[in-house]
């Protein structure tokens, strides 16, 4: 097997009351006045992006057309137990106008497809909820 890079990522951050994030690309370029906050939501929205990236190839594996208006919603958890920090996540998919046994595989087979789903398998508690 050959491995490809397919794209990097390079981002900067700076902390301070003009504190920020940008991307080398131009693609991100956010104000962060409080980035140790800001973590969960930029993670929760580069996931379900690729989440949502997952499920396509996912149908397009099964030879399902998506419908519009697939959606996630990260919801991603900071959490504190005696000092020691860790994170919890939900991932809400909507996947409309598809039958819900049908979704539900999509959704299971998304987590193994993407980069992000396989990165945090295992490693923190995930629920993948159909709306």
């Amino acid at each position: 097997m050959t491995e490809k890079v397919l794209f990097t990522g390079k981002t900067h951050n700076t902390s301070g009351r003009d504190g920020g994030t940008r991307s080398s690309d131009g693609q991100l370029d956010l104000k962060l006045n409080e980035p140790h906050r800001a973590a969960e939501n930029l993670f929760g929205a580069a996931w379900s992006a690729c989440y949502m990236g997952a499920i396509g190839a996912a149908a397009a594996q099964r030879k399902i057309k998506l419908p519009p208006g697939v959606a996630v919603d990260a919801e991603i958890d900071l959490n504190v137990d005696n000092g020691s920090y860790f994170l919890r996540a939900r991932l809400n998919v909507s996947v409309p106008g598809v039958d819900p046994k049908v979704a539900r595989e999509l959704l299971d087979a998304a987590h193994g497809i993407c980069p992000y789903s396989k990165a945090m398998h295992g490693k923190i508690d995930v629920a993948t909820n159909l709306i």
